[in-house]
């Protein structure tokens, strides 16, 4: 997420303009998806490139938390949710307050949220009681097991909510700049463009769910500015690098994950909340559903090795290099969109596509009959293992890593 203000210009400067850390998300009601329940993503920009998933007992509840790479004991937590179906992400907003912050304590308020929130209300008691200046700039995103939604813009002294059961599309999406906040100071406008658009069409044609936005948000290729499509753009082969401008697309040089949220419905077991974790950038690395379970067991790969780091994570950081080949100069600013895509179907998301229909349809199938049963735990740990050796298989032999 954002770095201290005063160190990140500095190293902006010296990359020639690097983009800061940012983010881009979005809200369902539960009373606009098919099956009643919430979703929430959030599609992770960041420096630090490398993510985690991991189990964590907090003070009051167990959680899974989206952490950094190598972070053994961590004190912040990017993205998560609780076994009482709590669910948090946040976007950097830049313009709620006068100043920017020295300190910024998102991370640790989310790790807070977790520990003991187990609703939208816990939620709006802790920005109350939370320290002042609470050293946040930021939109919070939550959603709980009875059915609570909302985004929470809030900065140091204030927050402005925005109940999404309330929002008259169903639906809220956010990016870098809170609407309570400096339209003047606003980022991240040309993602929200396009997110918007995508939500857009996603609910005209009755697809606010887990497949579509997974494959259609965190991918998004055609820009919200510009509306430069890049599959319109497909080289022929990848023989030959084709570079193209890439700045202010959805998925960028620095994201480094993403997050979709899936909730229960008011009566369902709050544990059935689901993580669909995409531990890796988006274009090289698939989505795997994450639960808590009693064993709390987690698939390996998207688990820290012995070196804090998820193979997952790391095999699609190899890959992002294939992509991201331009080493000179801007390096996240070009894409080569031959290894990406291309008319042969060789590309690496191309792919990768397959793959994870194939990861996220057994998943589902499991989730299915977790929802029906309440002894369910040898059934997520035989698919968590089906999933090590499938996508280790894929990664190390079809891509030679």
């Amino acid at each position: 997420m954002k770095k201290k203000c005063f160190l990140l210009l500095a190293v902006l400067m010296m990359m020639g303009g690097e983009r800061t850390a940012a983010c881009t998300s979005f809200i369902v009601s539960g009373k606009a998806t098919k099956d009643g329940r919430p979703l929430m993503m959030k599609n992770r920009d960041t420096g630090t490139l490398s993510n985690t998933s991991r189990l964590i007992q907090g003070e009051k509840y167990r959680y899974i938390g989206l952490i950094n790479a190598g972070d053994s004991e961590p004190e912040e937590v990017w993205a998560g949710h609780n076994e009482a179906g709590f669910a948090i992400m946040n976007t950097a907003a830049y313009n709620l307050n006068k100043k920017d912050q020295k300190l910024e304590l998102e991370g640790q308020l989310m790790k807070r949220a977790l520990e003991i929130c187990a609703t939208v209300k816990d939620f709006e008691v802790l920005l109350d009681t939370f320290r002042r200046p609470r050293c946040v700039d930021a939109n919070f995103g939550v959603i709980d097991a009875q059915g609570g939604c909302a985004y929470f813009e809030t900065g140091d002294y204030d927050y402005q909510k925005y109940d999404v059961n309330d929002a008259p599309e169903g639906y809220i999406v956010r990016t870098n700049h809170g609407l309570s906040g400096d339209p003047d100071r606003q980022q991240g406008v040309e993602r929200y463009l396009c997110a918007s658009d995508v939500m857009a069409k996603a609910a005209a044609s009755g697809q606010l769910n887990v497949e579509y936005l997974l494959e259609n948000v965190p991918r998004q290729l055609t820009h919200g500015l510009t509306h430069d499509n890049l599959y319109d753009r497909m080289p022929q082969t990848q023989s030959e690098p084709v570079m193209v401008f890439f700045r202010d697309y959805i998925p960028r040089y620095i994201t480094s994950s993403c997050v979709l949220f899936q909730g229960v419905k008011p009566n369902e077991e709050a544990q059935h909340t689901i993580s669909w974790t995409i531990v890796g950038h988006p274009l090289t690395t698939v989505a795997i559903p994450l639960m808590i379970t009693s064993t709390g067991k987690l698939p390996k790969v998207v688990s820290p090795d012995e070196e804090g780091r998820a193979p997952l994570a790391e095999w699609g950081l190899k890959l992002k290099k294939r992509i991201f080949s331009w080493q000179r100069g801007n390096t996240g600013d070009y894409i080569d969109l031959s290894k990406l895509i291309n008319k042969e179907g060789t590309g690496i998301w191309q792919k990768l596509q397959p793959v994870e229909k194939e990861v996220v349809a057994r998943g589902q199938e499991v989730v299915a009959k977790v929802r029906k049963k309440k002894k369910y735990v040898k059934d997520l740990d035989h698919y968590y293992d089906w999933v090590d050796s499938y996508l280790t298989e894929l990664y190390t032999h079809e891509f030679g890593l």
